[in-house]
């Protein structure tokens, strides 16, 4: 009998089971700082909770909002992997092949799944068991900051995941039967940057510490610090994994970095003006002057920066790859549902030396033969498979019915040597959503500002306070 759910449900299922089990176990020194569950209700209104979970389901709606801007606008966007690769080149290729185990490819895929939508859930649901509202605060905060910032990489810095551009690289997450249905419809698979598998928990490391330190206290002396180890402690396997699992580049690590840094110091501040709102009122929102300045001043940079290189820039070359396929690879990209009455234009250009097979199929024709991080391509000899030579086009229009009427792209080198090289462009009937696509990133800028702002103007504040004081 298989198994009837899928990773989605079967991972939520696991986390709601495991939630209250793990909090108890991490708060088995103090008992008496535990909410019954009984209690929770009384919990959730008297410390003021209900705006988390307004954030929680703002968050999707709007991640949903912004999943329909990324492929509708990537034919004025393009994609940068080449710039990736070329200063990268193909290290991750080499973890996969020094490291390839069906038993750690199965660990790690559900682990890749699993503990960061356990982060998303647990974090403030923990603190909350706690009673400690503040660390509630800031782990939503650090949630639901971090994909704003990240908001203008996605949309307008698409960087291809490795198993799609390093020939001979596997897809072992994605291209998995039980896997497959799932990611592609909640990933592009061009995403790459920020690697927000990095940048969540690390977000949230950051700001355990700068709470710590406003308390006065060490890290040994902190009730969760226990928690605070098992985040840690996934960080180093999560380095690893997007490597092996064929998802990220190196490279990706870094703007993780940066945004979770930047979310850190943004959340740690804002957090008690926004705990105490009610009695402050509004006006306790307002930065500085000079602060206030430097944030739109980025926002209005980081605008220009959109619609003055990065839209029709230079990821729009139609002379460079969105994919690259080694002998018997197959990748895949996604046609998605935009539309039901407006079809999906799709564009395979071979930009390379070699031929290439190209074959336009309904995904449910596909699953059962991604397996092992491979899709069979034998399996669909007897289908309208397209050769197409250096320098052509294979050019097709695609209806969507109903909304669960998704296709795929699939790409693949069935010579005994030489990388095909294809440029995949999917034209949708919601082009049009590149402005709102460039006005959903200014939350990214303004933030990103306020940051930088209150790190120099603060700093010269304390310069001109201790000059009048002398």
């Amino acid at each position: 009998m298989e198994w009837p759910f899928g990773p989605y449900e079967t991972v939520m299922g696991a986390i709601l089971l495991l939630t209250i089990p793990i909090q108890r176990i991490l708060t088995r020194d103090e008992p008496e700082m535990r909410v019954a569950l009984p209690e929770l209700l009384e919990e959730i209104k008297e410390k003021g909770y209900k705006w988390h979970i307004s954030v929680y389901l703002i968050m999707y709606g709007f991640k949903a909002f912004i999943d329909q801007h990324n492929e509708a606008i990537k034919p004025r966007v393009g994609g940068f992997t080449h710039y990736v690769h070329g200063f990268e080149g193909e290290l991750t290729l080499w973890v996969q092949q020094s490291f390839r185990n069906e038993i750690l490819s199965d660990v790690l895929s559900f682990h890749y799944l699993f503990v960061y939508l356990f982060l998303i859930w647990f974090s403030p649901i923990y603190y909350i068991l706690c009673r400690d509202e503040v660390m509630a605060d800031k782990a939503v905060l650090n949630y639901s900051i971090i994909y704003l910032l990240a908001v203008p990489l996605y949309l307008f810095f698409n960087v291809e995941v490795t198993s799609s551009f390093i020939p001979g690289m596997d897809a072992i997450m994605y291209h998995e039967s039980w896997n497959l249905f799932f990611f592609t419809e909640v990933d592009p698979l061009d995403n790459g940057i920020p690697s927000l598998h990095i940048g969540l928990p690390l977000g949230l490391l950051i700001i355990n510490r700068l709470h710590i330190r406003s308390l006065g206290i060490k890290m040994a002396e902190w009730r969760h610090r226990e928690f605070d180890l098992f985040v840690a402690a996934n960080i180093p396997i999560y380095l690893f994994s997007i490597q092996y699992l064929g998802i990220h580049w190196i490279s990706d690590v870094i703007p993780g970095v940066m945004l979770a840094l930047i979310c850190a110091l943004f959340a740690h501040g804002i957090q008690p003006k926004i705990r105490n709102l009610r009695k402050d009122g509004l006006r306790s929102l307002a930065p500085p002057r000079d602060v206030a300045y430097t944030a739109v001043a980025f926002s209005v940079i980081g605008t220009l920066i959109l619609v003055f290189v990065i839209v029709d820039g230079p990821g729009t070359d139609e002379n460079e790859p969105t994919m690259r396929v080694g002998p018997g690879d197959v990748n895949l990209d996604v046609i998605e549902v935009h539309s039901l009455w407006h079809p999906a234009e799709v564009e395979a250009r071979n930009v390379g030396l070699e031929d290439v097979q190209i074959l336009v199929i309904h995904r449910d024709m596909v699953e059962e033969h991604a397996k092992g991080g491979r899709i069979d391509w034998s399996a669909f000899s007897d289908r309208d498979i397209q050769i197409i030579p250096p320098g052509e086009a294979y050019q097709v229009e695609v209806e969507t019915n109903s909304l669960s009427d998704g296709h795929y792209v699939l790409v693949s080198n069935q010579g005994d040597d030489g990388i095909g090289e294809v440029r995949i462009t999917i034209e949708y009937v919601d082009g049009d959503l590149i402005w709102t696509g460039v006005l959903s990133s200014v939350p990214s800028f303004a933030i990103s500002g306020l940051v930088v702002g209150r790190m120099i103007w603060s700093d010269k504040d304390e310069v001109s306070k201790q000059t009048t004081d002398e």
